[in-house]
């Protein structure tokens, strides 16, 4: 099992800089596929981001491709999410997720965070 606990959201302008962080407890990390997702009141969880378990391969939302970054450290049990150039539409709260074979819906993720807010004022 693993537990996760997200960091790092707040309020920031249009065009500035955010860096998530997601901190994991559990024996299994590194064979896991970490994602990062958002989900506005009203919407459904979307896809932001997600990292192979070994760091080799990352995807990326076309929304956010060339703005947020993701990376991880398998050994301190983390992933982050860096996030540049942010924008209005960007506001919403981020979740880290864990998957162990599939990347590109909430559904295959079985293990999340509490999630982390992030405002971005324009």
């Amino acid at each position: 099992q693993l537990q996760l606990v997200e960091s790092g959201g707040g309020l920031v302008q249009a065009g500035g800089s955010l860096r998530l962080s997601c901190a994991a407890s559990g024996r299994t990390f590194s064979s896991h596929i970490m994602g990062w997702f958002r989900q506005v009141p009203g919407k459904e969880r979307e896809f932001v981001a997600a990292i192979s378990n070994r760091g080799v391969s990352t995807y990326y939302a076309a929304s956010v491709k060339g703005r947020f970054t993701i990376s991880r450290d398998n050994a301190k049990n983390t992933v982050a999410l860096q996030m540049n150039s942010l924008k209005p539409e960007d506001t919403a709260v981020y979740y880290c997720a864990a998957a162990r074979w599939r990347w590109g819906t909430a559904t295959d993720y079985s293990y999340w965070g509490q999630g982390t807010q992030v405002t971005v004022s324009s």
